[in-house]
């Protein structure tokens, strides 16, 4: 009843402006009041009693015409508020590309994406990555207690795998490692977990959820100086790909297919490890269950969600046995452009759907690709697909600016505008482009987590999170020693076979 009174409002202020309308206010309130009169006195309440002629009351009409759509707005925003998730978590994850749901922002898109974007954080609070820590480069926690140690234990999810890369490749920046010669391994980092929703959160969710977290950078922003700036086909590395002008950035590459077989944590490549237990979740272990893949990452951690959700459904994991196919769907935050216009057409051809939140001030997300991107002229980018440096951004954006947000400093530095979780607080503000940024409940000081964005009059002290005594503790004898940590998984013993199955030779028999 209140959408049919507001839109029945709407009508009747707009026939104001129509030319044939052109009298007075009070004629029309004679002639609409028998049809109705609550919308009357709807207008009555805005003080809008009998004016002059229709020609000198615009300004005034367009304004009711603003407050009246604002409070449709308002009316559908409740509507949406009061929907369940599990009745449309197809459409959150871009069933049709998010239309309608990012201005006005849909409440339960920005919970989604808010959730999914602190299941990337937390790749960030359990890394070590302390120099003087013998386990620096790995992470803090085992999979069994991961988050419940990070106070996430109401995530719902469960850690299947932990995913590890080789740091011997072209990206040094990225890769952290301590500086004791005794340490939990030389060459491996690890990158990220995939995890799985349980019963409870499934039921919630409408869906069983497998989650691909990726970790990005830590803090600096060294790693941007180290991207070589070169595409190079994407099967070169043995990714499928039936089009071999699609191209991908060279270091992102590598920290994905690379792999060092001497390495007990990185003798299969993060591709492998990928694969195989997202091909066992969907086909062995939920095979029934309706099911989805949802990729995120941060930063770098960005660019290789798009990667490995390239990979799922080219490589055809997520078509099961019936040809039904598993929805993949990749949230980033603060990426990069990661491949050519090809790698674009071709991810969309495979249908597979992409949100990307960016910062409009933060540089990552326009780089690389300087010279030729997405903002060239069409014919420019045809003419340079085939070139080494045209990087097209994918999917859709959703842009957020850090200088709406009354709690952030203007005078952030790049690091801070690249901050995740400054990422997380402009999400939680957002309501859509030019409404007023307000906040939905998501704690501001978590920004401070690792920088120092907040404005002083919130007395957040900056960089606040400490790792407890930098993880020393007492021995038995009364020595402070570091403590020690639980061995953590490394592959499965069965991994070969996973691969096989997949049709990927494997030499760690």
């Amino acid at each position: 009843m209140a959408n049919s009174l507001s839109n029945t409002a709407l009508t009747f202020t707009r026939s104001l402006f129509q030319p044939e309308k052109q009298c007075s206010l009070s004629v029309l309130t004679q002639k609409f009041q028998p049809a109705s009169p609550r919308i009357l006195d709807q207008l009555s309440t805005r003080r809008l009693t009998p004016p002059p002629a229709v020609s000198k009351t615009k300004e005034a009409l367009s304004s009711i015409i603003h407050e009246l759509e604002r409070e449709e707005s308002t009316a559908k925003n409740k509507q949406r508020n009061e929907r369940e998730l599990a009745d449309c978590w197809s459409e959150m994850l871009g069933e049709d590309d998010w239309a309608g749901l990012l201005d006005p922002m849909d409440p339960l898109l920005r919970n989604e994406l808010i959730r999914y974007g602190v299941m990337a954080q937390a790749c960030y609070d359990a890394f070590d990555f302390d120099p003087y820590s013998k386990y620096c480069g790995s992470c803090r926690f085992t999979r069994r207690e991961f988050f419940e140690r990070l106070g996430m234990a109401e995530a719902g999810y469960d850690i299947t795998r932990y995913l590890y890369a080789t740091s011997n490749i072209n990206l040094p920046n990225f890769f952290k490692n301590s500086r004791w010669p005794k340490v939990w391994s030389k060459n491996a980092n690890w990158i990220g977990y995939i995890a799985v929703s349980n019963d409870e959160t499934s039921k919630k969710l409408g869906r069983r959820d497998i989650c691909v977290a990726w970790r990005g950078t830590v803090t600096r922003l060294e790693w941007v100086a180290d991207l070589m700036d070169f595409l190079r086909p994407i099967s070169s590395d043995k990714i499928p790909s039936p089009d071999p002008t699609v191209r991908v950035e060279s270091g992102f590459l590598d920290l994905y297919t690379d792999k060092d077989e001497s390495c007990k944590y990185c003798k299969f490549s993060a591709r492998e490890q990928i694969l195989t237990e997202v091909n066992r979740l969907i086909n062995e272990v939920y095979p029934k269950e309706e099911v989805s893949v949802t990729i995120t990452g941060h930063s770098l951690g960005g660019a290789s969600a798009l990667l490995s959700a390239y990979d799922i459904v080219e490589t055809g994991i997520n078509v099961r046995g019936d040809s039904r196919a598993v929805p993949v769907c990749v949230f980033t935050f603060a990426g990069p452009r990661v491949g050519n216009a090809r790698f674009k057409a071709r991810l969309e051809l495979l249908g597979v759907k992409v949100l990307r939140v960016v910062n409009v001030h933060d540089v990552v997300p326009k780089s690389p690709g300087l010279l030729v991107n997405e903002k060239a002229h069409p014919l420019v980018i045809k003419m340079a697909e085939n070139f080494p440096w045209s990087y097209v951004h994918v999917g859709v954006e959703l842009a957020l600016d850090h200088k709406n947000s009354p709690f952030l400093r203007h005078d952030g530095d790049l690091v801070c505008a690249h901050n995740l979780e400054a990422h997380l607080h402009l999400l939680d503000g957002y309501h859509g482009r030019g409404e007023r940024f307000r906040l939905n409940g998501r704690d501001y000081a978590l920004v401070n987590k690792d920088c120092d964005f907040l404005k002083d009059e919130f007395e957040i002290p900056p960089n606040w999170r400490q790792d407890h005594n930098k993880g020393m503790v007492k021995n038995k004898e009364g020595r402070w020693v570091q403590q020690e940590r639980a061995v953590h998984d490394d592959h499965p013993a069965d991994m070969h076979h996973h691969l096989n199955k997949l049709g990927l030779p494997s030499n760690n028999i």
